[in-house]
């Protein structure tokens, strides 16, 4: 595990699956979040993304322990999709649960992302982060 940040009501945790933390395809990494995700609890998040440079690179952010998100959270996600972008990578969100996929409804950003219904959905899905619109 290359990150483990936690605060208060946030942990991120850098997950270890059977193929290590690039992924299968060298480029992905999975943030796997827990708890709530607020003005308060933003800093691990953003070290963790700000480490997840590179060309090509892909983050999946696993949701499914997320039990709140406010529009700090949301702000986090959004400028590290462009900085992603910005270098031929993207951000994919799995697992949003109820309360966190409402506020991303809500707010007009779960059209931005590349939504899956879990972390596995999204690390089966092969397509190339230049595959990505914008």
């Amino acid at each position: 595990m290359a990150y483990d940040g936690y605060a208060g009501r946030l942990a991120v945790r850098v997950l270890d699956p059977p193929w290590g933390e690039s992924g299968p395809d060298g480029r992905t990494v999975v943030l796997a979040l827990t708890g709530e995700l607020d003005h308060d609890t933003a800093a691990p998040l953003k070290e963790a993304l700000a480490g997840q440079g590179g060309a090509g690179r892909r983050v999946v952010v696993d949701c499914a322990g997320l039990r709140f998100c406010d529009s700090t959270g949301l702000n986090v996600l959004l400028q590290a999709r462009l900085r992603l972008l910005d270098g031929g990578g993207r951000l994919d969100l799995a697992g949003l649960g109820p309360p966190v996929d409402r506020m991303f409804e809500i707010t007009g950003a779960r059209s931005v992302f590349r939504v899956y219904e879990s972390t596995a959905a999204a690390l089966a899905d092969a397509a190339p982060p230049a595959a990505e619109g914008s």
